[in-house]
């Protein structure tokens, strides 16, 4: 799970950061802070190219955006998203409902005894909630597990799996990152209809593909990556691309 925080005050950023990488490393090391942001601007330059899955934000900012701002434009983009907001503003409470966010928590600073409980809780929550989507929205993520880490990756972010050097495993090649994960190709030929398996080696996305070579039986995916094709599955990918691009 993906966390970005924002918050413009240094040293409450920091606190937050460190409560969320203690509780990663013992007790969901599936959690990661990828993004820790001043400002508004940051959070929304960083999700224009890559994604979060929960978002801990403050609500004033020195900015001309607030929170609740930030939080309308997040939930346009991804509206699964786990939002918690921590602030000193609880007369904000009652604006979540007005901007129709369904945060998942409000925590006050100033009334929370012990608030590194109340953010070890929202993660939890939090956590659940993004394991909850990955088993259940088979259409939209597909959920892997490595190691004790789980991970939802969204179908639209991957280019193709293929198969590791290692015995048993497949590596899944996406656009914010690369794994490697036991399993088999066979299990993942019908995950969606966006995805064909054009080689014994090879399922790709074929929203994807960005040229097919006829000659060479390669295709050319939209990160630059080449992925073979075989000859008796060439005819059938160039009738799949056909039918894809009508869609």
């Amino acid at each position: 799970m993906k966390v970005i925080i924002c918050e413009d005050e240094q040293i409450q950023r920091q606190f937050l950061q460190s409560i969320i990488m203690k509780y990663a490393m013992f007790h969901e090391p599936s959690i990661e802070v990828v993004l820790s942001a001043s400002c508004p601007e940051e959070v929304l330059t960083y999700i224009s190219n890559y994604s979060g899955d929960c978002y801990l934000l403050d609500i004033e900012f020195d900015s001309s955006l607030n929170g609740m701002d930030l939080a309308s434009e997040i939930r346009k983009r991804d509206p699964f998203a786990t939002i918690i907001f921590i602030t000193t503003h609880g007369d904000k409470l009652k604006l979540t409902f007005t901007y129709k966010l369904a945060a998942l928590d409000f925590i006050v600073k100033d009334e929370q005894k012990n608030l590194e409980d109340r953010i070890k809780e929202a993660l939890q929550a939090a956590f659940e909630k993004y394991q909850q989507i990955g088993e259940e929205d088979k259409g939209r993520f597909f959920q892997i597990k490595i190691g004790e880490r789980i991970k939802n990756i969204n179908l639209d972010d991957i280019y193709y799996f293929d198969t590791s050097s290692q015995a048993h495993k497949i590596n899944l090649h996406e656009k914010n990152g690369y794994y490697e994960f036991y399993g088999k190709l066979k299990d993942l030929e019908n995950l969606d209809e966006r995805f064909y398996r054009c080689h014994k080696s090879y399922i790709i996305n074929l929203q994807h593909v960005k040229d097919i070579d006829k000659k060479k039986y390669t295709v050319l995916m939209t990160n630059d990556s080449k992925c073979h094709v075989s000859f008796r599955a060439m005819r059938e990918l160039q009738s799949r691309m056909k039918q894809f691009n009508l869609n």
